[in-house]
């Protein structure tokens, strides 16, 4: 540590970082996570939610500069940040770090599409915004992250680390791009953290509030690299400060060596998780423990009780309270359920764990799921403490109507280093959830070009296709 401050740590890390000095493995990652961000920001266009978050958009006025996923029109970049962010985050499709437990990909990637679009970008430029941007959100959220107590300080304080460090991220990604040098990305980042905001009560009482958070930060982010541009500027000691960042969301409980340590060499990219699963990432050990169970030959009706044993930490999401979780009034709720969880892995997913079509409003409140849930307790298990948060496992025990107790462990999580997607699992995935709004065409042309991002000599191109007139041309 030198007595630079942590704001300028970051700045220079980010105006010094060249798209060559870039690792491989990150230029790769980047191009996936575009690919999956965008996939299911087309998948969330015709949610009520993502309808109003688009009617208000357009309501707001500025200069059309920026595509946002389903208009026909275009929009002030903030604005396009804003839809496609709300977009990106409204099915709990969306990329996942441990053990921070960010979303960082759903705030970053739209922030970077907007500010690429308002600056001209070319992909190279666009890569290495996102990845310097996912790399400045993930090191924030581990500086909030507690060893001890295994958990994210934010979270304990009712906070949503992903829209607060999110809206950090996708400041230092837009202000890269549009060429800041480094004292303005410093003051990018001290106007930022006077817009970062998300709490996150919705998860265990329900509210669709939290689909807004990841739009609200890409959109801050725009505004915080704009109002830096113009000349507001941010005190550098924004981070560490006595009244900064960190004692504002973490009374003051920081961790800075994970922000300054190998800061530029050590890149948290390439280990981001991808979600397999459309739901809260601390159910999908329970999906694949029910699939499991389902492909040892168990029905429902061999069932005569579920225990789902996971992280002590997780059970204020997915299992508390036991009675809401057990009867999700919407397909929102139940992608925070464990025991809905449990009941897709037996139940649905075409033989795959899990599908959009699952979380359905319907599915989540028909008769034979409920049944199922009814049969399910979600506990806290030791062996799963030890794991998390690296992992978020699971423990599934059946016991048979016949008196048969059978045991599923499911302790890794699929989409991380450890089980990761390759880019055929995550195009495959691309491809279900934009098949229903593109053209077989558009989506193998959208792949290819996110596969080889960097090519790019403009962002429009990417982006086009994904306008209302290119989504409904294949409906």
């Amino acid at each position: 540590m030198t007595d630079r401050t942590l704001a300028q740590h970051l700045a220079r890390f980010a105006s010094a970082t060249r798209f060559e000095d870039l690792p491989e493995a990150v230029v790769d990652s980047v191009g996936m996570r575009v690919l999956d961000t965008l996939g299911i920001a087309i998948a969330a266009t015709d949610l009520e939610t993502s309808r109003a978050a688009a009617a208000w958009a357009r309501e707001q006025c500025g200069s059309p500069t920026a595509s946002a996923i389903g208009l026909d029109v275009a929009l002030p970049a903030p604005m396009a940040a804003f839809v496609n962010g709300v977009l990106a985050h409204s099915l709990d499709f969306d990329d996942t770090h441990l053990p921070s437990i960010l979303h960082p990909s759903a705030s970053v990637v739209p922030a970077a599409l907007a500010a690429a679009q308002l600056h001209r970008a070319d992909g190279r430029t666009l890569v290495r915004g996102i990845a310097i941007g996912l790399e400045v959100c993930v090191r924030l959220g581990m500086a909030g992250f507690d060893p001890a107590a295994k958990n994210s300080v934010f979270f304990e304080h009712g906070q949503h680390a992903t829209s607060i460090c999110g809206a950090m991220g996708g400041a230092v990604a837009a202000a890269v791009i549009g060429g800041a040098s480094e004292e303005r990305i410093v003051d990018t980042l001290g106007v930022a953290a006077s817009m970062a905001a998300g709490i996150i009560e919705a998860n265990r009482t329900g509210g669709t509030v939290k689909r807004m958070h990841c739009g609200w930060a890409a959109h801050s982010a725009l505004a915080a690299e704009g109002l830096a541009r113009h000349g507001i500027t941010g005190p550098p000691t924004v981070l560490e400060g006595r009244f900064g960042f960190f004692r504002a969301w973490l009374h003051g409980a920081v961790r800075g060596d994970e922000i300054v340590d190998g800061l530029g060499t050590d890149w948290a990219v390439p280990g981001i998780f991808f979600k397999p699963y459309p739901a809260n990432h601390f159910t999908h050990a329970a999906i694949d423990a029910g699939a499991a169970l389902r492909r040892r030959g168990v029905s429902p009706d061999d069932i005569d009780r579920l225990v789902l044993g996971v992280p002590a930490a997780n059970l204020r999401t997915i299992g508390e309270p036991i009675e809401v979780k057990r009867t999700p009034a919407t397909g929102y709720m139940a992608q925070f359920s464990g025991p809905y969880a449990v009941a897709v892995g037996i139940l649905g997913g075409g033989g795959l764990g899990a599908a959009l079509e699952d979380y359905s409003d319907d599915l989540a409140t028909s008769a034979e799921r409920r049944a199922l849930m009814a049969k399910v307790d979600v506990v806290p298990d030791s062996r799963c403490d030890e794991i998390f948060p690296q992992q978020f496992p699971a423990v599934l025990t059946a016991t048979l109507t016949d008196g048969t107790t059978l045991v599923e462990e499911v302790l890794t999580t699929r989409g991380g280093p450890q089980r990761p997607l390759s880019f055929e699992e995550v195009s495959a995935k691309f491809t279900a959830n934009a098949g229903p709004f593109l053209s077989d065409r558009d989506i193998a042309e959208l792949a290819a070009r996110c596969h080889a991002l960097p090519d790019l000599t403009g962002i429009g191109a990417l982006l086009e296709p994904l306008t209302a007139a290119g989504l409904q041309s294949a409906r």
